[in-house]
């Protein structure tokens, strides 16, 4: 599996993006998938995760209500809208793959990840 991130760039606070990340191979409708964030000089962040079939999404506490993770099976790709962006919401992030297992926050328990997209949320 192959993931590629895009959507970053920069936005003022208060305003809207919307990430998407494609996946090409492996079979994309049988793994749950994750969206985490690197700001610099701090560790990677979970920010959401949404199961394969999309019954259940979870969501970090720092983003709960203004994120809203989705994903389309037949383009093989998740997205990640966010809302009231806040300048502390300035990371690289990136999309990942949980090829077995429950949902988890962790970074060490996803299996592949994207190169990441730059957000920046401007005060």
């Amino acid at each position: 599996v192959q993931l590629v991130e895009s959507g970053g760039g920069l936005v003022q606070a208060g305003g809207s993006l919307r990430l998407s990340c494609a996946a090409s191979g492996g079979t994309f409708s049988s793994y749950g998938m994750g969206w985490f964030r690197q700001a610099p000089g701090k560790e990677r962040e979970f920010v959401a995760y949404i199961s394969a079939t999309a019954y259940s999404t979870r969501y970090g506490d720092s983003v709960k209500g203004r994120f809203t993770i989705s994903r389309d099976n037949a383009k093989n790709t998740v997205y990640l809208q966010m809302s009231s962006l806040k300048p502390e919401d300035t990371a690289v992030y990136y999309c990942a793959v949980r090829f077995g297992g429950w949902w988890s926050q962790k970074p060490d328990e996803y299996d592949v990840w994207g190169q990441g997209t730059q957000v920046t949320v401007s005060s």
